[in-house]
C-alpha cells in the first residue's frame, strides 16, 4: 500500500510539474502572437512528452542525483516514507504557485523537499556540501547565465539582420472618428471627404512586428516562425529531457518497478497536467514579462534550449524556468521593455519555493511517521 501511495506522489508531483512548467518553451511563441494558445500548448506537449521517452537513455545521472543519493544514508532512501514526504512537498509547493500564475522550479521544490525531509529525518548527518556543490550552485548561476547570453545572442542576431538588410514592419490600427468610412485602395488608406482618421500603434496584446523580404521565394518572417516553432519545440523537449528523471528519481524505492515504465507514467502525467492547468502560468511568462517578436523569442529559446539540453547530459539540476525566465528578462533588458514588478514577484516566488517545499516536506514526513506508529 504505501508503495503505490508513493507512486501515486509522484504522479501527482509530475502533473504538478506539467501544469506549471509545459507552456514555459512554448511561452515566446504566443507572447510573441507568432501562434495562438491551443497551438502553443498542443507543440509543447508533443515535444515534452518526446523529451520524457528520451530521458530514457540519455538522463540516468538526474534520476541518481533526486533519489536523494548522497544527501541522506542509503538506509533512509530505501524508506518509501521518506519518498513520499519529498515527492509531496515539493507537488504542493508547485501546485499552489500554478494556482496564483507564478512560474516556480520543479527542481527547486524538490530540492527543497529533500533538505526539509533529510534534515527531519537525519538532523546534521544530512550533507550540506552536496546540496550547495550539486544542486543550488547551478540553480543559481543558470538563470543569470541565461540572461547574459541572451542579451548577448539578440544583440549579435540584431546585427548581422541590419547588416544583411533585413527590415522590419509595425502593425497600425485604423480608429474611426464619428462613424467615417475607411477604404483601402492600392495598398493605401485612403478617407473620404471631411472624413477624420486615427492611426494608432495596435495594444500591446495585438501588436506584431513582421520581418520584410525573402531569399529563394520563402519570406523571411516564414523562416523566422519556422525557426521560432523548433527552437520551441527544442526548449520543451529539453525540459522533458531534464524534469522527468528527477521526479521518476524518487521511484528507486520500489525496486521491482521498471524504470523505464516509470519515465513514461511520469511523462504521461506531466503531458495531463499542462493540457488541463498550464494557461495561468503561460500568460505570466508570456505577456507579462517582456513584450517580444518573433525574433526575439527565437533568441531566448536558443539560449533556453543550449543550456537545458546541455545540463542534462552532464547531470546538472538547472531549472528550465529559470533559464526561461533568464533569457526572456534578456530579451526586455536589451529592449528596455521588461515589467521589473513582474519579474521581482517571479524572484520572490523562486526564494520562497525552497523553504515553504522544505517545510512541506518535514510536515508530511512527521505526519507519516506518526501514523506508521
Amino acid at each position: 500500500m504505501i508503495l503505490i501511495l508513493l507512486f501515486i506522489a509522484a504522479c501527482f508531483l509530475a502533473y504538478s510539474n506539467g501544469a506549471n512548467d509545459n507552456f514555459k518553451g512554448v511561452a515566446t511563441l504566443f507572447g510573441s502572437n507568432t501562434t495562438n494558445y491551443k497551438k502553443a500548448i498542443t507543440w509543447a506537449t508533443i515535444t515534452t512528452f518526446a523529451g520524457s521517452v528520451a530521458a530514457i537513455f540519455l538522463a540516468s545521472t538526474l534520476v541518481k542525483n533526486f533519489s536523494g543519493k548522497g544527501l541522506v544514508p542509503d538506509t533512509l532512501i530505501q524508506m518509501p516514507v521518506f519518498a513520499i514526504s519529498v515527492a509531496l512537498g515539493a507537488a504542493l509547493t508547485v501546485f499552489l504557485a500554478t494556482k496564483i500564475g507564478m512560474p516556480i522550479s520543479t527542481t527547486h521544490g524538490l530540492v527543497g523537499a529533500l533538505f526539509g525531509t533529510g534534515l527531519m529525518a537525519v538532523g546534521m548527518d544530512f550533507n550540506f556540501s552536496k546540496l550547495s556543490a550539486s544542486f543550488l550552485i547551478p540553480l543559481l548561476v543558470s538563470p543569470l547565465m541565461a540572461a547574459v547570453l541572451s542579451f548577448i545572442a539578440y544583440l549579435i542576431f540584431r546585427f548581422i539582420r541590419e547588416k544583411t538588410g533585413i527590415s522590419k514592419s509595425s502593425c497600425l490600427c485604423v480608429n474611426e472618428i464619428a462613424g467615417s468610412a475607411v477604404e483601402m485602395q492600392a495598398n493605401s488608406f485612403v478617407a473620404a471627404k471631411n472624413t477624420q482618421i486615427e492611426l494608432v500603434r495596435c495594444k500591446k496584446e495585438k501588436y506584431t512586428e513582421k520581418y520584410d523580404g525573402e531569399i529563394f521565394g520563402i519570406t523571411i518572417q516564414k523562416i523566422m516562425d519556422v525557426l521560432h516553432f523548433l527552437s520551441a519545440g527544442v526548449v520543451s523537449f529539453a525540459r522533458g529531457l531534464n524534469d522527468t528523471p528527477k521526479i521518476v528519481g524518487l521511484l528507486l524505492v520500489i525496486n521491482t518497478f521498471n524504470l523505464q515504465w516509470g519515465m513514461l507514467a511520469i511523462g504521461v502525467a506531466m503531458t495531463v497536467g499542462g493540457i488541463l492547468n498550464a494557461k495561468r502560468v503561460g500568460l505570466t511568462m508570456s505577456k507579462k514579462i517582456t513584450p517580444m517578436s518573433s525574433g526575439q523569442g527565437l533568441s531566448a529559446n536558443l539560449i533556453t534550449g543550449l543550456l537545458v539540453t546541455t545540463a542534462s547530459i552532464h547531470g546538472l539540476p538547472v531549472s528550465t524556468t529559470h533559464v526561461s525566465v533568464g533569457s526572456i528578462f534578456g530579451i526586455g533588458t536589451v529592449t528596455k521593455k521588461a515589467n521589473i514588478q513582474v519579474v521581482s514577484k517571479i524572484v520572490l516566488s523562486w526564494v520562497l519555493t525552497l523553504p515553504i517545499a522544505a517545510i512541506f516536506g518535514a510536515l508530511i514526513y512527521l505526519c507519516l511517521q506518526f501514523i506508521n506508529k
